[in-house]
C-alpha cells in the first residue's frame, strides 16, 4: 500500500496508530508516517498544526529499543537539556550526578552543595532496607473466610508455603515479608521482596501471580482477586505506609561542613541554617500537613537524576520523601537526609534506552552487578540521596542568606539579545 494511502486511512481512523510498527516492520517508518497522519487528522488541521513540520524531532533515535517497551504510538522524541552535578564524593567515590531539566539554577544549585559536601570530606550514604511492594486486594464471602485467610498468611507455615511459589518465578525476587489488613471481607496483601538491579515492579508482579495461586490452593479456594494492585503498594500516590515501612531503597545520607565552607562557600552561618530547616522543612511542613515531605526540594534532584538515568518519573511521588535534618556540631554543620522509598533500577524500563544507559555508565553502574545483583541499583539510590543532601544545602543556603530571587531571576530569566 503506498505511504500515501496510509497517511489517508490513518488521517480518517481507519488504520489504527498503535498497528504501523507491526504492519511496516520498520519502526523509523512508522514513525515518520505517523507523524503525518497526525498533521492530517481533524484534531490538529483544524488548528492549524502540522507535527510534521514542527520543532519535535524524530531521526536519528532508536525506536526499536522503544518498541515494546518504553512507549506507544510514537511521533518523536522529547529533547530534555542535561547537565551534570558535581563530581560529588559518596562513600570514598567520586561520581558525577546527571540531571536532566527545565529549571534554571537547579544543577547550579546542586553543583554548589556539591562543592561544600566534598570540602567537608564527602557523603556517608548507608543502604538500610531493600525491598520493591505490590499489594493486591481480594475478596472473601464473609469477614470470617477473609479473617482466617490473614491469620494463616500471617503463620510461619503460610509465610513458607507463599514463598516457595513467589521465589519459584525468578531468580533474583525474593520474597521478604508480607503485611495484611482486613477491610470488611476484603483482604489487602501487601508482599515486599528484594528484585536484584531491576525497579522490580514487573518481577514482584508476577510473583504476586502465583502467590495468589498458592494461597487459593491452601484452603481459600472462595478468594476472589478483585485487583492485582489494591493501593497498600503504595505505587505513584503519597502514602503514609511507603513513609513508614519503605518501598524500593531505603536510605540515609549524611555530611559534615565546616564552619568556614558555610561562611565562605554557602554565604551564610551554621546556626541560620539550623534554625532555618527547623522553621521550614519541620515546622513549615507540619503545619502544612505534609506526608514525607520535611524538605525543601527533594523531588527537583529526584526527578532529574530520574529522567536522566531512564527511572520512571512518575514515582517521585513516593521516591521524593525525605526528612532533612541539620545539626550544630561543634561548630560545624551536621546535615542528613533520610529517604525511605526510593525507586531505581539500573535494567529494564528507560534503562535500555541508549542515552540514559549512557549516563548510568557514566556513573558506573549501568546494567546489573554480575558478582552481586542488586547493587547497581542500590548505590544509584545512595547517589540519588546523596544529591538530594546537596540539593537541600545549597537552596537552604540561598534562603538563609536571602539569595534566592536573585539567583533564579540570573539562570532563570534569558538576557534579550
Amino acid at each position: 500500500m503506498p505511504e500515501s494511502q496510509i497517511v489517508e486511512l490513518g488521517a480518517r481512523s481507519k488504520i489504527p496508530l498503535y498497528s504501523l510498527e507491526r504492519a511496516l516492520q520498520d519502526p523509523l517508518r512508522a514513525v515518520k508516517l505517523r507523524r503525518q497522519i497526525v498533521s492530517q487528522h481533524q484534531a490538529t488541521s483544524d488548528i492549524n498544526f502540522s507535527v510534521d513540520s514542527s520543532a519535535l524531532p524524530y531521526e536519528g533515535y532508536d525506536y526499536k529499543s522503544v518498541l515494546g517497551a518504553c512507549c506507544e504510538n510514537v511521533i518523536g522524541y522529547m529533547p530534555i537539556p542535561l547537565g551534570v552535578a558535581g563530581p560529588i564524593k559518596v562513600n570514598g567515590k567520586s561520581v558525577f550526578l546527571p540531571m536532566a531539566t527545565t529549571e534554571g539554577a537547579l544543577v547550579a544549585s546542586t553543583n554548589r552543595g556539591c562543592i561544600a559536601i566534598n570540602a567537608g570530606g564527602g557523603v556517608t550514604a548507608l543502604l538500610l532496607g531493600d525491598g520493591m511492594t505490590r499489594a493486591p486486594v481480594v475478596r472473601f464471602p464473609s469477614l470470617e473466610e477473609a479473617g482466617a485467610a490473614k491469620i494463616w498468611i500471617d503463620s510461619d507455615a503460610g509465610f513458607e508455603e507463599i514463598e516457595d511459589a513467589f521465589n519459584a518465578t525468578s531468580r533474583f525476587a525474593r520474597l521478604q515479608k508480607i503485611q495484611t489488613t482486613v477491610v470488611g471481607s476484603d483482604l489487602y496483601i501487601r508482599f515486599k521482596a528484594s528484585t536484584g538491579d531491576a525497579m522490580g515492579m514487573n518481577m514482584i508482579s508476577k510473583g504476586v501471580e502465583q502467590a495468589l495461586e498458592a494461597i487459593r490452593k491452601c484452603g481459600f479456594g472462595s478468594m476472589e482477586v478483585i485487583s492485582l494492585s489494591g493501593n497498600f503498594c503504595a505505587d505513584k500516590k503519597p502514602a503514609a505506609v511507603n513513609w513508614i515501612e519503605g518501598r524500593g531503597k531505603t536510605v540515609s545520607a549524611q555530611a559534615t561542613i565546616p564552619r568556614r565552607v558555610v561562611q565562605e562557600t554557602l554565604k551564610t552561618d551554621v546556626d541560620s541554617l539550623v534554625e532555618l530547616n527547623i522553621s521550614k522543612n519541620l515546622i513549615g511542613s507540619a503545619v502544612a500537613g505534609s506526608l514525607g515531605g520535611f524538605n525543601a526540594h527533594a523531588a527537583n534532584i529526584v526527578t532529574a537524576i530520574y529522567l536522566a538515568t531512564g527511572q520512571d518519573p512518575a514515582q517521585n511521588v513516593q521516591s521524593s520523601n525525605a526528612i532533612t535534618v541539620m545539626k550544630n556540631v561543634n561548630g560545624d554543620l551536621q546535615i542528613s537526609v533520610h529517604m525511605p522509598s526510593i525507586e531505581v533500577g539500573t535494567v529494564g524500563g528507560g534503562t535500555v534506552l541508549g542515552p540514559q544507559k549512557a549516563m548510568l555508565g557514566m556513573m558506573g553502574i549501568q546494567g546489573s552487578d554480575p558478582e552481586h545483583p542488586g547493587r547497581n541499583a542500590q548505590e544509584l539510590a545512595q547517589l540519588v540521596a546523596s544529591g538530594v543532601l546537596a540539593g537541600e544545602l545549597s537552596l537552604c543556603s540561598a534562603l538563609a542568606a536571602g539569595s534566592l530571587v536573585k539567583s533564579h531571576l540570573a539562570h532563570n530569566r534569558k538576557k534579550e539579545s
